[in-house]
């Protein structure tokens, strides 16, 4: 389909069933933005549907059987369009890992302090809690990095990844960006 005759739907719906383990290419705003979109608003009917049955919580104790199977369904498409996105960038999809390092770093350090309190170490168990602390912090800094990436405007023309995805015109007659 001609990406300047897309609607909103078709954009949120292409990573999806168009894309769903695409990780070559480039994906516009538009397109990011939409299926972004699209999943915020699928996670809270689900919520919802949960809730009115019953269902919250079943799973792990914080999720339901619904939002589980919401998850597993869109992963792969979600990675999928936010390295294309980033590709749209001229920027390399693995970027896309930079807030994982220091959450992961802060799940080990904050285990580890945990386990310390355990043991009878108080000192050991803040030093831990405090360096899990500023992994999140960290964390949280890199997300927001990420979050920059994915604002901004893809490169003009073809880049290493590959052509416009608006075509030669870049964008302009677009009506869902």
């Amino acid at each position: 389909m001609e990406s300047s005759s897309m609607t909103p739907v078709d954009w949120a719906k292409r990573p999806v069933l168009e894309k769903y383990a695409n990780f070559n290419g480039r994906a516009p705003r538009a397109e990011y933005w939409w299926f972004f979109l699209a999943m915020v608003i699928a996670s809270i009917v689900i919520g919802i549907i949960e809730s009115i049955l019953g269902l919250k919580g079943m799973v792990l104790g914080l999720y339901g059987p619904l939002s589980l199977l919401l998850w597993l369904a869109v992963i792969v498409p979600s990675i999928a369009v936010g390295v294309r996105r980033l590709h749209d960038t001229n920027r390399s999809g693995w970027w896309i890992l930079l807030p994982l390092i220091p959450y992961c770093l802060a799940l080990v350090l904050g285990g580890a302090a945990v386990m310390g309190a355990a043991a009878g170490s108080s000192a050991g168990m803040m030093a831990g809690a405090g360096l899990a602390g500023i992994f999140l912090l960290i964390g949280g800094i890199c997300a927001i990095v990420l979050l920059v990436f994915m604002v901004l405007p893809g490169t003009p023309g073809d880049n290493r990844y590959g052509a416009n995805p608006y075509g030669e015109g870049g964008g302009t007659a677009v009506a869902a960006e």
